[in-house]
């Protein structure tokens, strides 16, 4: 059992749990994830590393309310325990000899993207960032990445903080003007990814996105991880999942991750009607002690 520690509502429906995980913490790396169950027989999720302290013997995860698992997830509180926590999963990144990098974030995406601007900033390496949300109000880590930037960017969809728009824009700007990078990143949806990639590729330079297909076991056994990679089939779990953006088909991963939308819809909906049930029964029986 792990034991979290600390949450932290971000965000609408954006929690972060620090989880007490010595063993995960002490191996973990900027680009890795773990796999997470909360209970006994129920579903596994794969979960990027936010943070970790291997002093602390802690590992920070953030995550949004989307569907059943994480819904649960969500009404847990700090003294609580969470079934599993295995990691650290995946291929740890590294960034040899680099002298200035962007990172991109949209979203979510701004989570698993601020330990790798961390251990760049630790490096000595000047950090650009641009940070994105659809409204101010889902804007995420903010400080956190602010104080790992020599320079950040914020956008946001409706213009309510930063510049009005996307964060493909200032890249494209930044581009445009003449600003060169040994490497950009880009992490977020994977329309956002692909466009990234779209626009850095005629000036050829390294771009690392990181993906987040359907995965079960994330050990590479599966499969369901599976992604097309420079016309390769390529395991996230195992293989990833930071890749090279140029040569991803993004429009496989987009379509694959629809595959199960209507069966988690059906999930969700019984979870919310189960939830709203409880709720009522435990109403009607406050009214009746409260008549007693």
């Amino acid at each position: 059992m792990f034991k979290i520690l600390e949450k932290r509502e971000l965000a609408p429906s954006i929690k972060l749990f620090v989880i007490e995980a010595p063993l995960v913490a002490k191996k973990a790396r900027p680009g890795q994830f773990v796999m997470l169950r909360i209970k006994e027989g129920g579903e596994r999720i794969p979960l990027t590393i936010a943070d970790y302290s291997s002093e602390n013997g802690t590992v920070t995860i953030v995550f949004q309310e989307v569907g059943k698992t994480t819904r649960v997830l969500g009404t847990l509180e700090a003294g609580d325990y969470i079934q599993d926590f295995v990691g650290p999963l995946g291929v740890p990144v590294e960034f040899p000899n680099h002298k200035k990098v962007l990172g991109i974030g949209g979203g979510l995406g701004i989570a698993p993207l601020y330990p790798k601007l961390k251990m760049l900033h630790q490096q000595g390496v000047e950090v650009v960032s641009i940070i994105g949300a659809r409204t101010a109000e889902l804007l995420i880590l903010e400080e956190e990445i602010k104080t790992v930037s020599d320079r950040m960017y914020i956008c946001t969809d409706d213009g309510s903080k930063g510049r009005h728009g996307f964060v493909t824009v200032v890249l494209k700007e930044l581009l445009e003007q003449g600003e060169k990078f040994d490497e950009i990143i880009i992490i977020g949806p994977p329309i956002l990814m692909k466009i990234g990639s779209e626009i850095t590729k005629p000036y050829g330079i390294p771009t690392m996105v990181s993906l987040n297909p359907i995965m079960v076991d994330g050990t590479g056994m599966c499969g369901g991880c599976r992604v097309t990679v420079d016309g390769e089939i390529k395991f996230a779990c195992v293989d990833g999942p930071a890749f090279d953006g140029h040569k991803v088909d993004f429009d496989e991963l987009i379509k694959r991750l629809a595959t199960y939308k209507e069966e988690e819809k059906i999930s969700l909906e019984r979870f919310n009607e189960a939830h709203e049930c409880k709720l009522i029964n435990k109403i009607e029986g406050a009214d009746k002690d409260a008549v007693k």
